[in-house]
């Protein structure tokens, strides 16, 4: 039998592939080492337990392969039909049985992997709409995958930590964050600077910013809302400072 290999032939969309399917490689690792029992414990997200992290990037990886089948047949098919039903879709998946929820993971994983690989390359610049309701190029799927499963791989609160992620998945989540807040204007007076770097992030045309400093992970782990550990500020830090991270985080 020939192999099958993705249909892009892009480097950079390659690369991105590449970064995801790490991601989600990451994240089964941390979710196969923990108990059955273990999945009724706590997360770092309130009022979720590792079910509803589970069930969530399960039915993340379903919602995001309807977005590649929207672009492979140019039949619209959204994410979810609304928040209400993607709520109702992860307490429901919580309570499955551990078996199932595990093989919700996997058979979902697999999935949204084959639709990629089947997307042709004319096919990865179609036009998708986000269930925030930005229009983007299916391409910007696999960006949405990759921060998903590297941020609630830490989430499971399984050993997993920011500084398991890849320098260049922390810089996009810091760009993507930071530019939330921009566009609620949320960032005024808010300055983040990556240590031993020469990366600057938030509101760099104020005249006397809240300086926030630290570690890539650790401002990382700050912005979105997640910790302060190793993160320092020119005034009081408290994770209250942080403003709300977006609704994907």
């Amino acid at each position: 039998m020939v192999a099958r290999h993705d249909l892009a032939t892009d480097p950079r969309l390659q690369e991105d592939l590449l970064q995801a399917r790490r991601g989600t490689a990451f994240f089964a690792r941390k979710l196969n080492e923990l108990s059955d029992a273990e999945l009724d414990g706590g997360t770092l997200l309130p009022d979720w337990t590792r079910r509803h992290v589970v069930a969530h990037v399960g039915y993340n990886a379903r919602a995001i392969a309807r977005l590649v089948e929207w672009a492979a047949t140019g039949v619209e098919t959204p994410m979810y039909p609304s928040a209400e039903a993607r709520n109702h879709e992860i307490d429901f998946g919580a309570t499955l049985s551990p078996i199932a929820l595990r093989n919700l993971f996997d058979h979902s994983a697999v999935h949204l992997s084959v639709e990629w690989r089947d997307l042709p390359d004319l096919n990865w610049e179609n036009e998708v709409r986000t269930a925030q309701g930005r229009t983007v190029p299916a391409s910007e799927t696999v960006w949405m995958r990759t921060r998903e499963v590297w941020t609630h791989a830490v989430d499971l609160d399984n050993g997993a930590t920011f500084n398991d992620i890849p320098a260049p998945v922390l810089e996009r989540l810091l760009k993507d964050i930071t530019g939330a807040w921009k566009t609620r204007g949320t960032d005024t007076g808010l300055l983040i600077t990556v240590d031993d770097t020469e990366l600057t992030f938030g509101d760099t045309a104020a005249a006397d910013p809240t300086l926030i400093t630290g570690t890539l992970p650790a401002v990382v782990e700050w912005a979105t809302g997640r910790g302060t550990n190793g993160v320092n500020a020119d005034g009081p830090l408290t994770q209250g400072t942080t403003p709300a991270a977006p609704k994907w985080i």
